[in-house]
Parts: structure tokens; C-alpha cells; sequence
């Protein structure tokens, strides 16, 4: 994939954020900070000698037929090489 490949991430944002609540933009601000926190600790883990992957283990619903994927990490320890 290169570059000009690649969906235009941010004008897509940018056009369903204009259609959300206030409410619903500060929720989506708040996850993204959180996401972003999550990739830092998932880049450290991975400094440290760990390979992690993020699985969905369920699917919540709301009442009104929204959804979300909730996530756990799955982690393996690397054996150390020795010299």
C-alpha cells in the first residue's frame, strides 16, 4: 500500500465529528487519549522483550443498538537468547 493508498483518516474523521453531539465528541477524545496510552504501554512491553496482541474477547451493546469491542491483551514472553 502506498502512501496515496491509504484512506484519508482525518478528513473521514472529520466529517462524522461534524455530525456528532457535543457529548459524543468528548467521548471520542477521551478514547482516543486512552488508545494512545495503550500503544505507549504496549510499545514499552515491547521494549521490554514482550510481544502482546490486543484480542477482542467480547462485543458490549448498548440498548439503543450500539456496540463496542472490548480487548484484553494476550502476552508471550520471548525465551532470553543466550550468548
Amino acid at each position: 500500500m502506498t502512501l496515496s493508498d491509504k484512506p484519508h483518516l482525518k478528513s473521514r474523521f472529520e466529517e462524522t465529528a461534524s455530525s456528532m453531539s457535543p457529548e459524543q465528541d468528548s467521548a471520542i477524545r477521551i478514547l482516543a487519549n486512552e488508545l494512545h496510552r495503550v500503544n505507549e504501554a504496549v510499545m514499552n512491553c515491547v521494549n521490554h522483550g514482550l510481544s502482546i496482541e490486543l484480542q477482542r474477547v467480547k462485543r458490549f451493546h448498548s440498548e439503543q443498538g450500539y456496540w463496542g469491542d472490548m480487548i484484553v491483551p494476550i502476552i508471550v514472553k520471548q525465551s532470553d537468547k543466550q550468548g
